[in-house]
C-alpha cells in the first residue's frame, strides 16, 4: 500500500477550496448569528444540546469553554472562534471551574452566537469528518480568517438597516474559512477532509464534484489523481469511509437533490446532467440511493414553497 504524504497546503488550497464550495451549496449551509451578548463580574451558561451546530466567536475579553466534546476546559480570547457542528452540550463561563469563581478585575466579556445547519441535512461529507468541537485560534488562524473576524465584529455595532443579513453573510463565510482553517491545522483529519490533505485524492475529488455527469470510472479517478486503479481505490476507500463508486452515486444524488428544487429544470434535464442516457434509469438510481423517486422531491419542495 501507498504511503500519504502530507502535501504542502498551497499544493492542495485550489482543490480544496473546490471541493468545500461544491459540497456547502448542495447542502445548503444557513449560518445566522442568534445573539451578541455581553457578560461582566462571574457568571455562566448552560448551552443545551440542539439539533443544529452552534458557534461563538469572542468579540472581547475572554472565556472558558467545557463540556463532553472537549478533554478538557479550553480558554477562549477575543477573536477565537469555537464550533459545536452537532450542537453538543457545552458551558461557557468566566472562569476555569464555574462553581469556583475567581476574582477578575476583566472588564467583561464579549460574543457572537450563532447556529449552522444544512438544510438539505446534516449528514453529509463535511460535517461527518468534523469533529463534535474545533477552535480557530485568532492568533494561529490566517490573515484573512482574522479580517472576515474583525468585519463581522464590526457589523455587530452597526444599527441601520440590513445589519443581520450582512451578519448572517459574513458568519456564513465565516464558518467556510474555519473549516479551511481545521483542515490546515489539524493533527489527523479524518473523512473527506482527510483526503482534501492528500495532493492526489483532492485532485481527483476536486474534478468528479465539478463534473459529476462525466462517465466516471476508477480507472478515470485514479488518472486523474495520479494513481494505478488498485492503490487508488485502496486509498480513496480507506480515507474516505467509502468506495470511489459509493462516493460518486452520493455526490451525484445530493447534486441532482439541490436541482430538483428548482423548476427551471426537468427531470430528464438533470438526468442527463447526471450522466444517465434516460430518465427512467435516473429515476431508479434516484430512488435507490435516496430511498423516495425525484418527483416526490419535486413535490415536497412545491408543498414547502406553498405552506
Amino acid at each position: 500500500m501507498e504511503h500519504k504524504p502530507r502535501p504542502a497546503a498551497e499544493d492542495t488550497s485550489q482543490s480544496v477550496d473546490s471541493v468545500l464550495e461544491a459540497v456547502l451549496s448542495s447542502y445548503q449551509l444557513r449560518v445566522e448569528i442568534t445573539a451578541n451578548v455581553r457578560y461582566c463580574g462571574t457568571w455562566f451558561e448552560q448551552e443545551p444540546a440542539t439539533r443544529f451546530g452552534q458557534f461563538h466567536l469572542i468579540t472581547d475579553g475572554g472565556c472558558w469553554v467545557s463540556g463532553s466534546a472537549l478533554a478538557s476546559p479550553e480558554q477562549l480570547f477575543r477573536g477565537d472562534l469555537i464550533v459545536f457542528p452537532t450542537g453538543t452540550r457545552h458551558s461557557l463561563s468566566a472562569s476555569r471551574d464555574p462553581h469556583l469563581p475567581e476574582p477578575s478585575e476583566d472588564a467583561g466579556t464579549s460574543m457572537l452566537c450563532g447556529e449552522l445547519e444544512f438544510i438539505m441535512g446534516m449528514r453529509n461529507p463535511i460535517f461527518t469528518a468534523l469533529p463534535p468541537c474545533f477552535i480557530v485560534r485568532a492568533a494561529q488562524s490566517s490573515g484573512a480568517f482574522r479580517q472576515l473576524a474583525d468585519m463581522l465584529v464590526a457589523t455587530s455595532t452597526d444599527r441601520r438597516w440590513g445589519r443581520q443579513m450582512v451578519q448572517n453573510k459574513l458568519a456564513d463565510s465565516l464558518f467556510t474559512m474555519a473549516v479551511c482553517e481545521y483542515v490546515r491545522s489539524a493533527g489527523e483529519p479524518r473523512g473527506l477532509l482527510a483526503a482534501l490533505t492528500d495532493v492526489r485524492l483532492s485532485k481527483a475529488l476536486a474534478a468528479v464534484h465539478e463534473r459529476p455527469g462525466d462517465e466516471w470510472t476508477i480507472q478515470s479517478m485514479a488518472q486523474v489523481a495520479g494513481m494505478s486503479r488498485t492503490a487508488f481505490a485502496e486509498l480513496f476507500t480507506q480515507t474516505v469511509g467509502q468506495p470511489p463508486i459509493q462516493y460518486l452515486s452520493n455526490w451525484r444524488a445530493t447534486e441532482a437533490r439541490r436541482l430538483l428544487k428548482n423548476r427551471r429544470y426537468s427531470v430528464a434535464s438533470i438526468a442527463e446532467m447526471m450522466g444517465y442516457r434516460s430518465e427512467a434509469a435516473f429515476r431508479r438510481f434516484f430512488k435507490r440511493v435516496d430511498g423516495v423517486g425525484p418527483g416526490k422531491v419535486r413535490a415536497n419542495r412545491d408543498e414547502e414553497s406553498d405552506s
